[in-house]
């Protein structure tokens, strides 16, 4: 037995000694790349400077030429640039920790092994692959669960492999720190040192740690709609941003600048946007339902997030009854019939008469806009009835006209040139007023009798409808909707991936909208059923996608384990879920601290006192999280004077790490290395104490109090 250990033993110190000279060899190969990368990039600026300086010269006299060539030149030129900048920042990267992975497998072709990496490389000579890149698709075998027989999703097609091996590597600071030989999933070592991070940095370090359920989300297709509904601290948002990353590797050339991710506020789309770019991706449009949609059209004001959050959390039971009308389906039928009464009784049609002559009748008119132009939206319909009865009216203008015409020139052509000398100037002067005449004719018709053919303002239709109420949220999805049915808007800027986050807030309407102005047929779509603040009348609108999106696969998946929280935290979380509790992993931590604390200065003086031992113990993101704005802002005001807390009141605000007080409702998304959560909550606020505990990684504090005045 002890010979047989002594075996295993020297094997591994020999494979390990292995890995490290494998490493060595790489990280050389890196460090000529980057300084063969870094005098390329100096070619390439010394080559633009010399030719802004060139052109300047020479095409000093002829602006327009000079415009034109400099720019084709300055764009190829600025283009390497990029691209030779992007290459040194992924080496930069890939020198700290090269590769997280290695799999030995065999196919068709032979045996091969291959490390993965955040990143690929190549060598410079025959561009041999050094490190594959995790988003390739051969790399989908690393993160399966098992050795064997395993197939992959090539461009060619399925490809089937025998894994034969797999490896994990822990690198840090261009050291190899452990390695661990598995056949199941990501080794606990490794998993278990990645959770223990601090929140800021593990935002950006999961590709090493992406688990198969998570990876197989991120490799579905580019076409349909991938939906996940998973606990808080499953991993959405991450598998969201990793997906996109995914598929912009495997697809670039459809989805290079095409891909938009909608986030639920400014201090959530802040938080995420240093994760993109960490996996080699840009120029990804991040921003709110409300920005991106709402530019589209021009509203004098609509209730702000922080506005409408604070009237839902404080359960204004008005608001709440008619954000939840606004959030079903019967709303849909309601503003579905207004269209109808638009259709049916706004236009009142007339025969169009041109003098006694009917040019367009009423029954030739109402055909053409309830028969021959139905698959158009009613105000295009009316615009081009209207360009047809504008071309009649013009024929028999032109008609009306050139009988004038020949009238006079038939008159003139008879006279004599006495008579033209005593009644050409006559005739002129009433050939002029009958033609003007027959102009004021058109104009009258054009002003008065086809006044019925102006469009309505579709704000005012709607605000008739609203009953004329201040605009919230919800009406914004139901503005753009009539201007889509009505008016046939569209976003045509070729939107061809669209990331919804925090998903269990919308409503069946806002992903019509969605997908009807973008056209798009390629969604990741992630919530948190449990974190709905408002209730849905009918089931979670996320969850019930196929009834909206009929002409493109949906395909749901459902997450239950979460990566973020300890075990005694997700047990203090779980109090208050009736359905889909999560499932922790083996992550033990401190138990969760629940206190009742009446005295307000007693609160502050405990706050402080655990705040800066959270400091001493390394946490770099330290979150105060209260009920909601009013108690946010009167506990902040009770503490500032004694120490600096951030307070977040406003959705534009930007947090990195710190300390910070905030509202429950601008940390949903967020995590923090310890939460210190102020339950004035009521006893039918399960949802918001849901959210406020699960923000928190390693360490929860839970105080009971009054309301903080």
């Amino acid at each position: 037995m002890y010979e047989e250990n002594s075996k295993k033993d020297l094997h591994r110190e020999l494979e390990l000694n292995l890995e490290k000279q494998k490493l060595k060899e790489v990280l050389k190969e890196i460090k000529i790349q980057i300084l063969n990368y870094v005098n390329i990039r100096k070619q390439i600026v010394s080559s633009i400077l010399d030719l802004r300086e060139k052109n300047l010269e020479q095409y000093r006299d002829d602006e327009d030429q000079y415009v034109e060539y400099f720019s084709h030149e300055m764009y190829a030129r600025e283009e390497q640039y990029r691209l030779v900048n992007k290459n040194i920042r992924e080496l930069s990267i890939l020198k700290s920790s090269p590769y997280f992975g290695k799999i030995e497998f065999e196919d068709s072709y032979g045996k091969e092994s291959i490390y993965i990496g955040r990143f690929g490389m190549t060598t410079r000579e025959d561009y041999e692959p050094i490190v594959i890149d995790w988003r390739s698709p051969v790399c989908a075998l690393f993160y399966e669960g098992k050795l064997g027989i395993l197939k992959y999703q090539s461009p060619a097609g399925e490809v089937e492999a025998e894994v034969l091996s797999k490896r994990q590597f822990i690198i840090k600071k261009s050291s190899l720190l452990g390695m661990f030989d598995s056949s199941l999933d990501v080794k606990d070592e490794i998993l278990q040192m990645v959770l223990s991070k601090n929140a800021g940095e593990k935002l950006k370090d999961i590709v090493m740690t992406i688990q198969k359920e998570q990876d197989n989300i991120i490799r579905q297709p580019r076409k349909g709609a991938v939906v996940v509904n998973g606990v808080a601290g499953s991993g959405k948002t991450t598998i969201a941003l990793h997906r996109v990353a995914y598929l912009l590797y495997n697809y670039r050339k459809i989805l290079q600048e095409r891909v938009l991710i909608l986030g639920p506020n400014s201090i959530f789309i802040d938080y995420i946007s240093r994760v993109l770019p960490s996996l080699g991706e840009e120029k990804v449009i991040q921003t709110t339902f409300r920005e991106f949609f709402g530019s589209m059209i021009n509203l004098p004001y609509i209730m702000s997030f922080r506005e409408y959050t604070e009237n839902a959390v404080n359960k204004n039971r008005e608001f709440i009854d008619e954000v939840i009308y606004k959030g079903s389906l019967k709303y849909m039928d309601d503003i579905n019939k207004l269209i109808d009464v638009v259709e049916k009784s706004y236009f009142k049609m007339e025969d169009v008469l041109f003098y006694d002559k009917v040019i367009v009748s009423k029954e030739q008119m109402n055909k053409m806009l309830t028969y021959d132009f139905k698959s158009m939206p009613l105000f295009k319909r009316v615009r081009r009835l209207k360009r047809i009865i504008y071309s009649k009216i013009k024929d028999e203008r032109n008609i009306l006209v050139n009988l004038i015409q020949k009238d006079y020139k038939d008159r003139i052509e008879n006279m004599t040139e006495g008579e033209l000398n005593d009644f050409q100037t006559d005739l002129e002067y009433k050939r002029r007023n009958k033609i003007r005449n027959v102009i004021y004719e058109v104009i009258k018709i054009k002003k008065e009798k086809l006044k019925w053919m102006n469009e309505p303002d579709v704000l005012s239709i709607y605000n008739y409808f609203n009953k004329n109420k201040p605009l919230i949220y919800n009406d914004l999805a139901a503005i753009l909707y009539l201007k889509i049915k009505l008016e046939g808007l569209k976003y045509n800027k070729g939107i061809r991936h669209i990331v919804i986050d925090e998903a269990q807030d919308y409503s069946p309407l806002q992903f019509w909208v969605i997908k009807e102005l973008t056209d798009c047929k390629s969604f990741t779509i992630v919530g948190d059923v449990n974190q709905m603040i408002i209730p849905s009348e009918n089931k979670c609108a996320m969850m019930e996608l196929k009834d909206i999106f009929t002409d493109i696969e949906v395909k749901n998946f459902s997450l239950d384990k979460s990566y973020r929280s300890t075990n005694e935290i997700i047990s203090y979380a779980n109090k208050y879920l009736k359905h889909n509790k999560i499932i922790s992993l083996v992550r033990k931590g401190k138990e969760v601290v629940e206190k009742q604390i009446d005295n307000h200065k007693e609160l502050v003086d405990k706050i402080l006192h655990d705040v800066v031992e959270l400091k001493e113990r390394g946490y770099e993101s330290i979150a105060v999280i209260c009920r909601d704005l009013k108690n946010t802002e009167a506990l902040s005001d009770l503490i500032k004077g004694r120490m600096h807390i951030n307070l977040i009141d406003r959705e534009n605000m930007i947090y990195s790490s710190g300390e910070v007080i905030l509202p429950s409702y601008f940390a949903k998304g967020l995590e923090f290395d310890a939460v210190i959560m102020v339950d004035t909550s009521q006893s039918n606020d399960d949802t918001l104490k849901y959210i406020m505990a699960t923000r928190a990684l390693h360490e929860l504090y839970v105080y009971k109090t009054s309301s903080i005045n």
